[in-house]
């Protein structure tokens, strides 16, 4: 089922946003929200039931929330957003995901998480073919605003907070054009999924924890090792794909 819905997902984006970039992208950042707003969703309700409280999973997936709400931000400002079937297209597809995910997450979370792993890496991949085939063109344009303030402004607490795989402060991407934007956003992605990683692992109740929680510990050997072979061999596997396309 998971599979799936990823399946039916990623159709739709290269059926109808082949040719269209950034509405694709917007398409794309709309539905990648929704399974982090399940999740706390979901965890909510645990903790208000009484069933379960893990405030370090809530601030973590509200962080990937808010990190994939600037990438929605900054799709926008590239006019990602312009035509009404755009905005239908996407915020029809979120409205029926999120109720899915919760389904999904409320029976079998590690699937729930399976499944944004998935969309990550299909993000990722967009995004770094998009850099390949356009990378000259985007060294020439300015960085939207919202990035240059997301990025590199202000509190980068919540920036920190989704990098579950990094300490606080590691990562701090230069931005100077658009081409520098498109390599953060990507480099989000793989972020994620490393923590979706993380997450579906047999002891991720007790060893996941915020970044910046006060007993924070090193992720155990073999989450690392886990999330280090699947993410070499994923990036390699889109160096390969891209290396067939070329002429």
């Amino acid at each position: 089922m998971i599979r799936l819905l990823v399946n039916f997902l990623e159709l739709m984006l290269k059926t109808f946003y082949r040719d269209r970039i950034y509405p694709r992208f917007f398409v794309l950042e709309t539905v990648a929200r929704v399974p982090y707003f399940a999740y706390t969703s979901v965890l909510h309700l645990y903790e208000t039931m009484g069933w379960w409280r893990k405030a370090d999973w809530l601030k973590i997936h509200f962080a990937e929330a808010w990190n994939e709400l600037h990438h929605l931000l900054i799709s926008e400002e590239l006019g990602g957003n312009k035509y009404w079937i755009d905005r239908f297209v996407g915020r029809s597809g979120a409205f029926i995901y999120y109720w899915i995910i919760v389904f999904v997450y409320m029976v079998a979370p590690r699937s729930a998480y399976r499944f944004m792993q998935l969309v990550e890496e299909h993000a990722y991949h967009t995004y770094d073919t998009f850099l390949q085939e356009h990378g000259d063109e985007l060294k020439a344009q300015p960085a939207p605003p919202v990035a240059i303030q997301y990025y590199c402004c202000g509190d980068l607490y919540l920036f920190d907070e989704f990098q579950t795989d990094r300490p606080p402060e590691e990562r701090r991407p230069k931005i100077e054009n658009l081409f520098d934007v498109f390599v953060a956003i990507r480099d989000d992605e793989m972020e994620h999924v490393k923590t979706m990683i993380a997450c579906q692992r047999n002891d991720a109740q007790a060893t996941f924890k915020s970044p910046h929680s006060p007993d924070r510990v090193a992720l155990p050997e073999n989450t690392k090792v886990a999330i280090d072979a699947h993410t070499d061999d994923f990036e390699q596997e889109a160096v390969e794909q891209e290396l067939v396309k070329m002429p």
